[in-house]
């Protein structure tokens, strides 16, 4: 009796680190979903961050659990996951949103999220244990996701320049003010649709881990999702204003047009990942979207150095929070 009470004792613990984490998740990246719908004075903060959420939520009800079922069960082999895995992929991955978050740096939630899988694993049994295709898949996807965003980007705001060239640019910027709030909006339903589905994914892998639900299940249950896409929301309406700065401004000096385009860039970048089960960055995506919107004006709208800096925490997100995760994973040995 004494070892059902720890047990669930640990899983009510594991369970509101995942809502901690998934919080986070969209108080770290609310930045991706607003930063150039304020920056370009579309909406007010406060305005936006309601907003934000409320598509954050909304997803809910419009995208397949594909990539909860990537994170749930396509990363590590059955029966490798224990609690003490789960918590040390937790611990590293909200380790790395503190420290990033601290400095104003855009990295990856959903990549500090893998690499605390990742190193936990580790820890316990090796690499040996990990699914190779779904890491790569993910890997992968770090390249591809702000590529594709950079391109759709560059390639929306060049479609938009020719197609309005002969329009003043007055009533240019009052059309996309207007625009900016579907393409907003879009944006807010790809990040809450691919990020809450991370949480939900490490939960469902730590419930199904511990007895509690079924390997043979299809879904997780309803509960968890429910309660990640609030939480998610939850966060995206507190914000992360250090990091809306960086992305808004620092990269490259946007307008309405240029939201626009960069968000719907980002948009159908995120709605495709989400379809083939991918669990991406939204940081990376609108980020790359940025980049391509401000490098068809000149190569010198973008400011290559912050864009360089940025570059390099996602580079080092995987590693080190797979570092700070194999930590926890070997102090939560002593816990429970």
């Amino acid at each position: 009796m004494e070892h059902v009470q720890t047990a669930l004792w640990v899983v009510m613990l594991l369970v509101a680190m995942a809502f901690v984490f998934d919080f986070m998740n969209g108080f770290h990246d609310a930045a991706n979903s607003i930063a150039t719908v304020v920056s370009t004075g579309v909406l007010k903060p406060g305005q936006a961050i309601l907003f934000a959420a409320f598509f954050n939520f909304v997803a809910i009800g419009i995208f397949h659990l594909s990539v909860a079922a990537t994170v749930g069960k396509g990363i590590v082999q059955p029966g490798m996951v224990d609690t003490h895995v789960v918590f040390g992929a937790l611990a590293g991955a909200i380790c790395w949103n503190v420290i990033t978050w601290y400095y104003g740096i855009p990295s990856s939630s959903s990549h500090a999220l893998i690499g605390g899988i990742v190193g936990s694993v580790i820890a316990k049994s090796g690499a040996g244990s990990l699914i190779g295709a779904g890491i790569w898949k993910t890997v992968l996807f770090i390249f591809v996701s702000p590529l594709l965003g950079y391109v759709l980007g560059s390639l929306m705001m060049v479609a938009v320049a020719w197609t309005f060239r002969r329009m003043r640019p007055s009533r240019i910027d009052k059309w996309f003010r207007r625009l900016q709030l579907v393409s907003a909006g879009a944006y807010s339903l790809g990040h809450g649709g691919n990020d809450a589905q991370k949480t939900i994914g490490i939960i469902w892998m730590m419930l199904i881990a511990t007895g509690h639900v079924s390997a043979a299940d299809t879904s997780p249950p309803v509960w968890t999702i429910v309660c990640c896409y609030m939480a998610i929301g939850a966060g995206t309406m507190f914000g992360g204003w250090r990091i809306v700065k960086t992305m808004g401004q620092r990269i490259t000096k946007l307008k309405p047009v240029g939201g626009f385009c960069a968000e719907t860039g980002g948009a159908i970048t995120l709605f495709l990942a989400t379809a083939l089960g991918v669990p991406v960055s939204t940081t990376h995506t609108i980020t790359g979207a940025i980049v391509g919107v401000g490098s068809t004006q000149r190569a010198s709208a973008v400011r290559w150095g912050v864009a360089g800096n940025i570059v390099w925490a996602w580079v080092l997100t995987i590693p080190a929070s797979a570092f700070v995760a194999a930590i926890a994973y070997w102090i939560s040995l002593q816990i429970f």
